[in-house]
């Protein structure tokens, strides 16, 4: 370590910040560490930090004391309330051009905040995603650094090496001002949740419907995730089913309650979704089915009391299972296209001037929604920067349709059977939407004018014109 003091610190030894440590000392770089609990702090210096680069502070004074000016440190706490409490404990130890880096879930707004209040102070801020787990914090997550441009080049060494890497790139690279980094993080997860809801559906379908085993999907997935679905989310899903439960000795998918639990950054993707009128039915779904999954004894209730079609599939079933790894590739696409028209619209709202590109490079690796899909999706929008929709891409925009009528019919399965597939069924609805020239939006408005005077627009005239409907 050079007497100078450490090239970073990090304040939170929860699982995400000891392994990032890991990680920046592993490449060479000096860190010092902080954590509230002096004990896990000792935990760590004496199990796991060994003879790297690594020093301890056992109060924010000693800590900051440790960083190199001018300071460069990383905070990974809960998002809220703990990060501006953890501020405004280090502003006293802090000297003009220090550098705060937010590395957790954080709502854009709030960086944005963060940001100002802090260059008032001549303090530098970055609001940065990280998404990867424990494992990509460890050995390489995929990086989403927002804030100024200068700042970022000043720990760009560090965050590349301790990046993931895929074809010689790193999962990192800047990403716009302010709040950008979080803004892609928190749609990064929207677009995770669309994915995660999909490949459960897909699951529903094939046990319920078809009957298939744990044994009989692992397999299926497997392969899929070695075909044209490759992902990281497939790749995890096949191995979820072969897991026998140790107390049981059943497959221990099958004893995990069905309630999904959420930690809000897909709410919060629909909620801007809403605010800046995109689409992403796909999203708004998957964070539905989330809140639906934690009424389990209401649907309990509901089950004795409800009726509907026994869920046996009737057909070929090996054609069934090629229909349903189309429709979910279908639904993939549809999924990143919502994502990615969100943050086109995001970049022109907030003034972030991204570049999708370079979003779709840095999610090939690291992150939780990998894809051997992003490679195109990254061509994509090399060859057209302002395509406005992914579904307008020839090339992507064809393997949708070529998968379309696949997913047609799983969509009309899941109904006919009464299973539930709100994701698969929001997606194909989203794409007959986008390529219909006329909708029934002229109803809606003409209905809005009736019993509020909302006025509308006509066909064949410009300007706003009001009927008097009951004369």
């Amino acid at each position: 370590m050079s007497h100078q003091g450490c090239d970073i610190g990090l304040i939170g030894l929860g699982t995400m910040g000891r392994n990032f440590v890991l990680n920046m000392a592993d490449h060479g770089f000096s860190v010092g560490v902080y954590n509230r609990t002096t004990e896990k702090t000792k935990e760590f210096m004496e199990t796991e930090a060994g003879s790297r680069p690594i020093k301890a502070g056992y109060d924010l004074q000693e800590f900051v004391g440790l960083l190199k000016p001018p300071r460069n440190l990383i905070i990974l706490v809960a998002a809220g309330d703990p990060v501006d409490a953890l501020i405004r404990e280090l502003l006293p130890w802090l000297a003009p051009g220090d550098l705060i880096i937010d590395g957790g879930n954080s709502h854009f707004t709030d960086t944005n905040r963060r940001f100002k209040f802090l260059a008032g102070k001549n303090l530098n801020f970055m609001g940065m995603g990280i998404s990867g787990g424990q494992a990509g914090a460890r050995y390489g997550p995929s990086l989403m650094p927002g804030g100024s441009r200068e700042v970022y080049d000043r720990v760009a060494p560090i965050l590349e090496a301790a990046a993931a890497q895929v074809k010689g790139e790193p999962c990192v690279t800047y990403l716009g001002p302010r709040s950008a980094g979080h803004y892609i993080k928190m749609v990064h997860n929207g677009i995770e949740y669309g994915l995660m809801e999909l490949i459960a559906e897909t699951y529903d379908l094939l046990k319920r419907g078809l009957g298939l085993t744990p044994a009989e999907l692992a397999l299926i997935y497997d392969r899929w995730n070695r075909e044209d679905l490759n992902s990281f989310l497939l790749e995890i899903t096949a191995k979820i089913f072969t897991r026998k439960d140790d107390r049981t000795g059943k497959f221990l998918v099958d004893m995990i309650l069905d309630k999904a639990k959420q930690k809000g950054t897909g709410r919060w993707t629909s909620w801007d979704a809403m605010d800046l009128q995109v689409g992403t039915p796909t999203l708004d779904a998957a964070v539905v089915m989330r809140d639906m999954s934690g009424y389990k004894e209401e649907r309990r209730s509901a089950a004795r009391f409800l009726t509907g079609p026994t869920p046996a599939f009737p057909g070929d079933r090996q054609r069934c299972i090629g229909q349903v790894k189309n429709a979910l590739y279908a639904g993939m696409i549809a999924t990143y296209a919502q994502g990615m028209a969100l943050l086109q619209k995001a970049s022109i709202t907030y003034d972030y001037g991204l570049d999708l590109e370079a979003v779709a490079r840095i999610w090939r690796g690291g992150c939780i929604i990998r894809a051997a899909l992003l490679e195109d999706i990254r061509t994509a929008y090399k060859t057209r920067p302002d395509l406005p929709n992914l579904l307008m891409d020839p090339h992507l925009g064809q393997e949708f349709m070529s998968r379309q009528a696949d997913l047609r019919e799983v969509v009309k399965a899941a109904a006919t059977l009464g299973l539930p597939a709100p994701g698969l069924m929001v997606t194909l609805s989203y794409f007959d939407a986008y390529r219909s020239t006329v909708l029934s939006a002229n109803l809606i408005q003409a209905q809005r004018d009736f019993f509020g005077a909302h006025t509308y627009e006509r066909l064949d005239a410009p300007g706003a014109f009001h009927t008097e409907w009951e004369e």
